[in-house]
């Protein structure tokens, strides 16, 4: 997926909220010039931009960028184009394409401090292919390496950054509680 496409999707989520530039700008903390901009194409949101956007739009910033398919089976190479989103400290993309109820992560690099804290409802798995990281989850320090992984509950608070200067590639994959919701609703309805 584009830029063009992430953008097409932030665009259709929020029309179908029924909101405006304005609103989900304000929501967001962002201008709406800038939004306007991701809309189009025009301008790549970072991670943390990202997040608050989809928080404005009642998503998570996991399923913004999974957003581009609705096939049973999400295959994904490691050649194709998918959301690839710039961090501090590196790159994230998305590992599958479509609504899914698991929303996988791709991240090359971290930032090298710590960030403020991501809080979501959803739980999330954190798997470090490469490198060292130090995860902060409520206040409670871990240090991964190569071959560790991290499981937390949705609603805490958490954050992680990179330890050394060598590389680091993180997968995180997300439960995606947004499309439970709407399934319960489709089924209720």
């Amino acid at each position: 997926m584009s830029v063009e496409r992430l953008g097409a999707t932030i665009r259709r989520r929020r029309r179908d909220l029924g909101l405006t530039l304005v609103d989900v700008a304000a929501r967001a903390g962002l201008s709406h010039p800038f939004l306007s901009q991701v809309e189009r194409g025009l301008a790549q949101p970072s991670m943390r931009s990202l997040t608050a956007l989809a928080a404005a739009l009642e998503t998570t910033a996991q399923a913004l960028l999974a957003l581009s398919g609705t096939a049973p089976v999400s295959l994904v190479r490691g050649g194709t184009p998918l959301p690839k989103l710039d961090i501090a400290g590196g790159k994230v993309r998305s590992l599958v394409q479509g609504e899914r109820a698991m929303l996988p992560l791709e991240f090359t690099g971290a930032p090298a401090e710590f960030e403020e804290y991501y809080v979501h409802d959803g739980e999330e798995f954190l798997y470090v292919v490469d490198g060292t990281i130090e995860v902060d989850v409520e206040g409670e320090l871990s240090h991964l390496s190569g071959g560790d992984s991290l499981y937390y509950a949705g609603g805490l608070r958490h954050r992680w950054r990179q330890v050394d200067t060598g590389p680091v590639k993180v997968v995180l994959v997300q439960h995606n509680v947004l499309r439970d919701r709407n399934a319960g609703d489709t089924a209720a309805g």
